[in-house]
């Protein structure tokens, strides 16, 4: 991490967001802790497959980079945006509120997603990483016409 590090969470976050939007996975990964709690909320047999292996459970800071690698693989990155419409903050809690909007590379199917993401951060690293989102969305992106999600 560079030595004007972020230091209150809503600068955390504006840090975190910016990153994302530059699309590096192992700069994004650097505002991470070693181990961080990581958990997308959708249904644990749906984590995992092979069409959206980014959908699983994190612990440790290359998981996390790891994460940003197989979701741009899986999607076209010239068709993604993100409106981020709020963020919340309460001490070492932030919510961002939003919206996705992504292209499955592996059907060509465009989806859009609300999403909600719960960070806490300890000692200027995130140490908590909790989405909630449109899963039903991007399942559906992702499905073939027998209504099965497409493996690559």
């Amino acid at each position: 991490m560079s030595l004007a590090a972020p230091t209150t969470t809503r600068a955390l976050v504006a840090e975190l967001l910016r990153r994302i939007g530059e699309g590096d996975p192992e700069r994004i990964a650097e505002l991470y802790a070693e181990r961080s709690d990581w958990k997308l909320d959708w249904p644990e047999a749906e984590h995992g497959r092979p069409a959206t292996p980014w959908i699983r459970h994190r612990s440790t800071r290359p998981d996390v980079a790891a994460h940003f690698r197989e979701l741009a693989y899986h999607h076209v990155p010239e068709q993604a945006a993100t409106e981020v419409e709020r963020i919340l903050v309460d001490g070492d809690d932030a919510v961002v509120l939003g919206e996705i909007r992504q292209t499955a590379r592996a059907t060509g199917r465009a989806y859009r997603a609300r999403f909600a993401l719960h960070l806490t951060l300890e000692g200027g690293l995130v140490t908590r990483h909790h989405v909630y989102e449109d899963s039903l969305a991007v399942a559906q992106a992702f499905s073939t016409p027998q209504g099965t999600a497409q493996d690559n």
